[in-house]
């Protein structure tokens, strides 16, 4: 969110959108009974949060392992500067892409992708440096997943700051 779309969310709404990434099949009905408010609040809230574009839609979760997309990659790519966005827009298109970062350091983009074996993350990867104005690409392959969520709990004031006094 930017800070102008922010001024316009209220502690209602943050309560609303944390709700709704918990479960996104609630009712109206459950929403205004665990807020405290009516259900008409709540159908008028979360429209207004879906026109705003807050809201950008409902999805499910799928366990990715139990479909047979066990292998995970992070890939680094380094484009021609001037064709950095059509080289992300080709990416983001691609079937296995989970997610795609315009960064800054050494390289100019991170893909985040799934695959069933290690010969379709060859082919892809093979593929990948075919495309025009890609110059180099780094793979790394996930061993492990410690976290994995696309949800965040949104607090209205910050917290949960890292505490470097704290002993892991």
């Amino acid at each position: 969110m930017t800070t102008n779309s922010r001024e316009r969310v209220d502690e209602i709404d943050l309560k609303i959108i944390n709700l709704l990434q918990e479960d996104s099949r609630l009712s109206y009905n459950k929403i205004a009974s665990k807020l405290g408010i009516s259900v008409g609040t709540a159908y008028n809230r979360i429209k207004n949060l879906e026109e705003k574009g807050v809201l950008k839609g409902y999805t499910v979760l799928v366990d990715m392992d139990k479909v047979g997309y066990n292998l995970t990659a992070l890939i680094l790519i380094q484009a021609e500067g001037k064709h950095l966005l059509d080289v992300e827009t080709e990416i983001a298109k691609m079937n296995n892409v989970v997610s795609v970062y315009d960064i800054t350091g050494d390289f100019d983009i991170a893909a985040i992708a799934r695959f069933k074996d290690r010969n379709n993350l060859n082919q892809f990867i093979k593929n990948l440096l075919s495309l025009p104005y890609v110059k180099k690409t780094v793979t790394n392959v996930v061993l492990n997943v410690v976290k994995e969520h696309i949800k965040i709990k949104i607090l209205s004031e910050p917290q949960n700051q890292p505490n470097p006094k704290r002993k892991i």
